[in-house]
């Protein structure tokens, strides 16, 4: 299955998510976004970092350089009370969007 680009909007929501499972890295975060998906998403370091900046601007993560398992330095992304609350409101959001995606998909 190719991988597809992720819509606009949903970075967040796949940072969030995976966060919510416990602290990563950028690449660590990528890939489990990957095999989440089963190879269907990907998301770029392009989009990735600044994605993660932006989401710890608002105290939805927050982040600290910590000792990788390889023994280097890496930035460690933590998913904060307040990201966690947004992590289900926009779930919620999500969720509604996609059934009325089902509903005019569907054929009558």
């Amino acid at each position: 299955m190719p991988k597809t680009d992720l819509l606009q909007g949903t970075l967040d929501l796949l940072l969030l998510r995976v966060l919510a499972l416990g602290p990563n890295h950028g690449w660590g975060i990528s890939n489990r976004i990957r095999q989440m998906s089963h190879e269907g998403l990907n998301a770029s370091q392009g989009s990735l970092y600044p994605a993660l900046h932006r989401l710890e601007l608002r105290g939805d993560v927050r982040s600290a350089m910590k000792s990788s398992e390889n023994n280097r330095r890496a930035r460690v992304y933590t998913i904060t009370p307040l990201g966690r609350r947004r992590l289900e409101s926009e779930r919620r959001s999500w969720e509604h969007f996609a059934l009325s995606m089902r509903r005019v998909l569907e054929p009558e």
